[in-house]
């Protein structure tokens, strides 16, 4: 493995979806200070439970593929697999949903994130505007 290789593992525990108190448009996700990508106002996000299970959260060595605990309630996280020695980034889940075309109502499935997107459907183009 070349040593400028990045190894990331994509965490299975999401913060919860948010919407800004301000704008009532969706927060980026995570904890903590998060900054609203619609109207920049400055929000502090705190959910213990997920903070729990981002500490209790099991996943596998992407070099050797020990079941490790994370141990830590941040996202993005370095880690370090006590077995191989790996170094490698456990990162923040990007929740995705489905979200049905209004000309064929084909199921388009699409990270969500804050903001509006314009869409065009691959199966009939039809062009359309989705806000998070």
């Amino acid at each position: 493995m070349a040593m400028s290789e990045e190894l990331v593992v994509e965490s299975n525990v999401a913060a919860p979806p948010l919407s800004c108190p301000k704008c009532k448009g969706l927060l980026p996700t995570g904890l903590g200070e998060v900054t609203c990508q619609l109207c920049d106002a400055r929000v502090k996000v705190e959910h213990p439970l997920t903070r729990r299970k981002w500490r209790e959260e099991k996943l596998s060595c992407p070099s050797c593929s020990k079941v490790l605990v994370a141990g830590v309630d941040t996202r993005p996280a370095q880690l370090k697999c006590g077995n191989c020695d790996c170094f490698f980034t456990l990162a923040p889940q990007t929740p995705r949903v489905e979200i049905a075309c209004p000309g064929c109502h084909r199921n388009l499935r699409m990270k969500r994130r804050p903001g509006e997107r314009a869409i065009e459907c691959p199966a009939c183009d039809t062009e359309f505007v989705v806000r998070f």
